[in-house]
């Protein structure tokens, strides 16, 4: 199955045989997402792949404390692949190698992700996605993952090949968009957020989701926009310190790069935006999602919430980001895909590139149609 050029994956038992399906069936887009890693941080860093994989070794046993489970599955991906298990977390682990405090600079993020809620929805419909902007290069890596697995919801993510967790929903109603925020903090090595990440989308219940993102260390600071069905969101700004946290407002929610909840402490006397385009890409995207209000219907709403998310303000590095021809290609950026998944219906919507020039798509997979699928009172 294909989603356009998305290849679609499913998965599912224990861990370690959930891994080994990923790999044989992603084993292209495993070595695809190894080369050009290899290539990207050659040409930031001067690191060959096997120094990058040394330094991915530091992340073993944090990894192994806090979910075992997703270190079996990596295992089995590798297996799966026919690489080394360090590739396979070199892959998870590649924006904590990134943000490496020997580095002598750090790369800006992108992604600007939203929720809407029912109120703020004309269809009355709870929707949750964002803009995926990352490295053009890694578009060829990407894909659609299902993950069916005893005993937890079942997950729909949109990955890089070879990655246990990303952007994502499940059947219990959950939605997880998330977005880098940058800046340096001490040099303890914490969780990866892909294992972070995963766990949100494990979860059966909200407060198993928040727990997921406040109980752990993390390695680099991140941004959580947690989405229920029932209505709630709550976006968290998560450092290897502190947390800061924000509500919709008039049931829309947006998040870009930089921090809207609150500075911390560790960075406040000199904090400065990695990525000065999300200044402008937050309000132009909440500009354009309050339109959502005045549709007529479902579909009016979803091309009212594809127009939002098309905007070209400060193009090239725009909400829908272009990659700039002025630079070299291993560091173009792009909105690699722009999701939107309603909530209410369980449909999954990706338009799988730039979404002023792709339509939505329905993942052929329904996120109810598995465990938890039915709303509990």
């Amino acid at each position: 199955m294909s989603l356009t050029s998305l290849p679609l994956v499913e998965i599912s038992g224990a861990p370690r045989e959930r891994g080994r399906q990923y790999g044989e069936q992603a084993r292209d887009r495993v070595q695809r997402a190894m080369t050009y890693y290899a290539e990207a941080f050659g040409h930031s860093s001067g690191l060959t792949w096997e120094q990058v994989v040394q330094r991915a070794a530091r992340w073993v046993e944090p990894s192994r404390a806090f979910a075992p489970d997703l270190v079996e599955e990596m295992e089995g991906i590798a297996e799966g692949a026919g690489v080394d298990f360090l590739d396979v977390l070199a892959l998870n682990a590649r924006g904590e190698i990134i943000y490496d405090t020997t580095f002598s600079s750090m790369e800006p993020d992108g992604c600007t992700s939203f929720a809407l809620m029912g109120e703020a929805a004309g269809d009355g419909h709870v929707y949750a996605g964002q803009n995926w902007d990352w490295r053009d290069g890694v578009s060829g890596t990407l894909m659609v993952l299902r993950v069916v697995q005893p005993g937890k919801p079942t997950v729909i993510m949109h990955v890089e090949a070879g990655q246990v967790g990303r952007q994502g929903a499940n059947s219990a109603g959950i939605a997880l968009n998330a977005n880098g925020l940058g800046g340096r903090f001490d040099d303890s090595v914490g969780v990866p957020q892909t294992l972070i990440r995963r766990r949100v989308l494990d979860s059966d219940n909200l407060n198993a989701a928040l727990e997921a993102l406040t109980k752990p260390r993390a390695h680099i600071a991140s941004n959580a926009l947690v989405t229920h069905r029932e209505g709630f969101a709550i976006d968290l700004e998560t450092t290897p310190g502190a947390v800061g946290w924000m509500y919709p407002t008039d049931g829309l929610l947006v998040h870009g790069n930089h921090y809207q909840a609150f500075v911390p402490p560790q960075l406040a006397a000199s904090y400065r935006p990695g990525s000065a385009d999300s200044l402008f890409r937050v309000p132009r995207a909440e500009g354009g999602l309050r339109a959502v209000a005045e549709a007529s219907g479902t579909d009016e709403a979803r091309k009212r919430i594809r127009l939002a998310m098309s905007d070209h303000l400060g193009y090239p590095e725009s909400l829908c980001t272009h990659p700039d021809p002025a630079q070299p290609a291993v560091r173009r950026w792009a909105t690699l895909l722009s999701s939107c998944v309603d909530l209410t219906t369980g449909d999954y919507l990706i338009a799988a590139g730039t979404p002023c020039d792709h339509e939505y798509e329905r993942v052929p997979w329904n996120l109810y149609d598995g465990p938890h699928g039915e709303v509990t009172p």
